[in-house]
């Protein structure tokens, strides 16, 4: 399954469900990437695509330095300024997002498009869930501009449970 996000109310699937194939989405991701790369003749260097691949490996936001222990483990010389400095391409090129509250990254469901990141983050399990509500970002901006303030950035998220932890909380204790 896709994380792909839903808009108008529709239930979203953007958080996985137990056995999914997560080889789809990493490989749905990585031809995104793939995509946005060839269309602005930027490169995807092997790097950037082993840290993109690491980054998609799970809906959990991920850490640099975890991420450098994982390219440690599969290649000579990876050091804190390679990480950062894929991480950056990936970024700027809207391939990935960075969750602010927990200093990690997250594959973006959308790269190529412009958006703010919105996203939903289960205290439970730690997976991440990337929405975008124009409406929010339509709020934000006129909130803004009432106030004279130049947005340049937005990154909202928001803290819950995901709907198999908010299941499983609510199970009673001899189905746990």
């Amino acid at each position: 399954m896709k994380r792909t996000p839903q808009r108008g109310g529709q239930r979203s699937r953007a958080f996985p469900e137990v056995g999914h194939d997560h080889g789809d989405c990493v490989s749905g991701a990585m031809a995104m990437a793939e995509r946005v790369c060839a269309a602005r003749d930027a490169r995807l260097t092997k790097l950037r695509r082993r840290v993109f691949e690491l980054v998609w490996s799970s809906h959990t936001p991920i850490g640099a330095y975890e991420l450098l222990r994982l390219l440690a483990r599969e290649r000579d010389g990876a050091a804190p300024p390679t990480v950062y400095r894929a991480l950056d391409f990936l970024r700027e090129h809207g391939l990935i997002h960075r969750i602010e509250s927990l200093n990690a990254f997250v594959g973006c469901c959308t790269p190529g498009q412009a958006h703010a990141g919105q996203f939903l983050i289960c205290s439970a399990c730690g997976t991440a869930a990337e929405i975008d509500d124009p409406r929010v970002n339509a709020a934000i901006e006129r909130r803004a501009d009432e106030m004279g303030f130049t947005v340049r950035r937005k990154t909202i998220e928001v803290e819950g449970l995901c709907p198999p932890c908010r299941n499983h909380a609510g199970a009673p204790d001899h189905a746990r």
